[in-house]
């Protein structure tokens, strides 16, 4: 007998611990969106797509992002102080969700005063334990540019384990880049 295959939306209660919670985005967070967007280090990793630079060009984002919830490929969430929700951390979601195969990719930005207090790897574990207990996941990916370092950390702070490179694996920029590919399985998280 199949058993049913979970719908993709927000969990209920919000993932969150003392460190972050992950609520989804507001209309009032456009603001901080921009201006997390135009911090170099968010800019050197994040691709042309990723970096909304005007408000309308934000709004057009989380339009998209509600879209991809209602197809089912995506869930996003603002990481916020869960003390202070309007103060934002950073962003953080599962994509290419493929809840048949039991698939998904991970996926997170971190404002710069949200940088060295733990807030991606617990945003990162939050997200994988949700993925892996209510959805079903068999399997998350993670990947970053090999010269991401700390995204590379991250990874290995929760368990994932490093595949390898996908060599010439996306256009970025205008060129191509080499990605670095990482996964979790139920059991890894640590």
């Amino acid at each position: 007998m199949l058993q049913a295959v979970p719908e993709l939306q927000f969990p209920t209660p919000p993932l969150a611990n003392k460190t972050v919670l992950l609520r989804p985005w507001r209309e009032a967070d456009v603001p901080n969106n921009l201006m997390a967007f135009s911090d170099p280090v968010i800019q050197r990793f994040s691709w042309s797509p990723a970096a909304p630079s005007t408000e309308d060009d934000a709004r057009g984002y989380f339009v998209g992002q509600e879209q991809g919830l209602l197809r089912g490929e995506e869930v996003q969430f603002a990481l916020v102080d869960p003390q202070d929700e309007d103060e934002v951390l950073g962003g953080a979601s599962l994509y290419e969700v493929n809840l048949e195969q039991g698939g998904a990719a991970v996926g997170y930005w971190l404002a710069p005063q949200a940088r060295g207090r733990g807030v991606a790897s617990t945003a990162v574990r939050l997200l994988a334990r949700w993925g892996f207990t209510q959805l079903r996941l068999a399997r998350i990916e993670l990947t970053c540019a090999p010269d991401n370092e700390a995204s590379q950390r991250v990874a290995a702070r929760c368990g994932f384990v490093r595949e390898g490179v996908m060599r010439s694996h996306m256009p970025f920029k205008g060129h191509r880049r080499d990605t670095v590919l990482f996964s979790l399985l139920p059991g890894e998280l640590r």
